[in-house]
């Protein structure tokens, strides 16, 4: 023993060493982020207002065709680019896991000076036949071009069902169909709406939105390039897939003033097209889930109750009778499960999955995690998960040492690595169909080495220090002893199988979010602005209670049929959600996308199964930990001879 502690010492050292170091680096790095939105910019008259371009995505408000973005410079795009060439702008590191390719772009705008249908390029391109191939394709697929302006994202403008009501979508189509096929969009009417402020004689940008417009020979100087003249139809751009196809790109600038104030320019985006229907479903899950975990509450605690009071007054009667129920596997309850050291992993990284979502969720609804800040969600997320390490290791430890369990270096090695190894080896192979697709979505090799460095320097050294903290606490004791010979187990009834039991089990915390989780997916999909925060706050805490009660309960029959085989039954129990999740997300794509290509299907899938194994290592822990604590408290409380 004291060569282990001498050795988790000098380990414990180095690891602060290498965090300390890690931390200054970090620091230095993140004042290079790009942080829009943080502090309004004041734009003086005729002052440059730049315009930043991002990746084009697939984007729709009732179908989807594809999960693949593209960089907006892709060659075979062939869009004009800024004569000194495009710079790439500082992300963060969410923003690039999220595929934002954020760069300088050729337009010329200034604040307050209007243009009337500006030639953008020197030399007008010509798109070959491949390169109309590609973006014909890719307008029949719905794609949208996304535009910056101080930070904050070019909207189309579409009309809501209220005719009074304007629904404002991040990104305006690359173009259209008509009879004649795909239409490609060439000219575009930028409209800022401004707020000036007096103080400072200046003016901030509170809203862009965009029209666009398919122009065969634009006119440069004209209202609408001339399209209208003479009441003519206008001659729109069709791309030949057979030979070249000249393209001029022009654009109109329009200055709004308002009065929207800058800290509220986000609000329009933040529209939801069926508010009474989000409200009325969550509502109604949140009311539903409350009222069947308050009755399993009741239902549970009056039948402990009374069957403790039954095993203590026996007890205190002079006539030795046999013991009944859940207190006659007192002696193989507490009994070392198998594979304890695999148990002991999952449930240190469930843990440290949990403390994550909690912390970030709270986080994002006391306002912190501002949509204006790109990625700043998936950056907390990630900077969260690596400096819970500690707690993983620590909890693992515990386990492990509790179960007594030896081979410490391999829970050590196995709670830093196992887990993670699992979702960034998936996560690598995704980034390979997406490089295999031309994908601007696909993660740089930098960015790759990032998230190794973290993972290696930050979450890998906490994680140990968390396992020698955890191997220096005295064992947890448990309440009873186990024999030394098993008992045997009964023969269940169905509904009290393993995989029956588990599958009944997750359907009640699959409830309490499946709602939201069709708003959650709604968003990542299809590329919008997730915002209630405070009603997921709410839907997670309901899904806590709602795992913990379900496992305490289905362990509890478990136990009064004999069966004490409740440690691994306890985690698949509330994890079992997870597949519930897997299952609904496979009807999600049936019913509401319209994905073909096989990259966008794996890419689906994929992230789809990631997503759904990190519910059900977050789930588990939950069940787990509330199970535990259940079987120490009512065995603890029963007198045993």
């Amino acid at each position: 023993m004291a060569k282990f502690t001498r050795r988790f010492t000098s380990l414990s050292r180095a690891a602060i060493v290498v965090l300390l170091g890690t931390a200054t680096t970090l620091v230095s790095v993140t004042q290079g982020f790009y942080l829009p939105g943080v502090a309004p910019t004041e734009y003086h008259d005729s002052g440059p207002v730049p315009l930043m371009v991002n990746a084009l995505t697939p984007g729709s408000d009732s179908e989807l065709k594809s999960v693949i973005a593209y960089d907006y410079y892709d060659p075979r795009l062939n869009f004009c680019k800024p004569p000194d060439g495009a710079k790439s702008q500082a992300e963060s590191l969410g923003s690039i896991l999220f595929g934002d390719r954020i760069r300088t772009s050729p337009y010329k705008i200034h604040m307050l000076r209007p243009l009337k249908c500006a030639n953008l390029c020197a030399v007008d391109p010509e798109v070959t036949a491949e390169q109309a191939k590609f973006i014909n394709k890719r307008i029949q697929e719905n794609y949208v071009i996304n535009w910056l302006i101080d930070g904050l994202p070019v909207a189309y403008v579409r009309q809501g069902r209220d005719q009074e009501k304007k629904l404002y979508s991040i990104g305006f189509p690359l173009g259209a169909h008509d009879d004649n096929g795909a239409v490609l969009n060439n000219h575009y009417e930028i409209t800022i709406e401004h707020h000036h402020n007096v103080q400072k004689d200046s003016s901030r940008v509170v809203g862009i939105s965009v029209e666009p417009y398919s122009i065969q020979n634009p006119t440069i100087g004209e209202d609408l390039c001339g399209a209208n003249a003479g009441g003519a139809p206008i001659a729109k751009v069709y791309l030949s897939e057979t030979g070249t196809t000249k393209v001029t790109y022009t654009y109109s600038v329009t200055w709004n003033e308002v009065e929207t104030a800058w800290a509220t320019r986000w609000d329009k985006y933040l529209l939801v097209g069926e508010p009474r229907i989000h409200w009325f479903s969550l509502v109604n899950s949140i009311i539903i889930v409350l009222f069947l975990t308050g009755m399993v509450a009741m239902v549970l605690l009056r039948a402990l109750h009374k069957d403790i009071s039954r095993y203590n007054a026996q007890e205190a009667q002079e006539d030795i009778q046999e013991d009944f129920g859940w207190k006659l596997v007192h002696g193989d309850v507490f009994r070392t499960p198998p594979y304890p050291m695999l148990l002991s992993i999952i449930v240190g990284n469930g843990s440290q999955m949990f403390l994550m979502a909690s912390v970030t969720i709270l986080f994002a609804a006391l306002g912190f995690l501002s949509p204006s800040n790109r990625g700043s969600l998936a950056t907390v997320m990630i900077v969260f998960y690596m400096f819970f390490g500690v707690v993983a290791g620590f909890i693992s430890a515990r386990m492990y040492k509790m179960f007594g369990g030896e081979a410490w270096k391999r829970n050590v090695i196995g709670t830093a690595f196992l887990f993670p190894a699992v979702v960034f080896g998936a996560f690598v192979g995704l980034n390979f169909f997406l490089i295999g697709a031309n994908s601007s979505g696909a993660v740089p090799f930098g960015t790759m080495v990032g998230l190794v460095a973290l993972w290696f320097l930050v979450s890998t050294p906490l994680s140990v220090i968390g396992s020698y903290l955890g191997f220096q606490r005295p064992k947890i004791e448990v309440p009873v002893r186990a024999n030394q010979i098993p008992r045997q187990i009964p023969e269940q009834v169905f509904y009290l199988r393993p995989f029956p039991a588990m599958m009944i089990g997750g359907i009640l915390p699959f409830g309490a979010i499946f709602i939201e989780l069709y708003f959650i997916l709604n968003s990542i999909w299809f590329h919008k602005i997730y915002y209630v925060f405070g009603f997921l706050f709410l839907v997670f805490g309901i899904l806590i209670m709602t795992c913990a009660e379900v496992t305490i309960l289905m362990c509890y029959f478990h136990l009064c049929a004999e069966d004490y085989h409740w440690w691994w039954r306890a985690f698949f129990t509330s994890g079992a959600s997870a597949i519930y999740i897997f299952l609904y997300s496979v009807m999600y794509y049936f019913t509401t996308l319209q994905i073909n290509s096989f990259t966008s299907v794996v890419l689906y899938f994929g992230w789809t199964a990631i997503m759904s194994l990190m519910f059900f290592i977050l789930s588990g822990a939950i069940g787990f930990f509330s199970t535990f604590m259940f079987v120490r408290k009512i065995y603890g409380s029963i007198k045993i001879d």
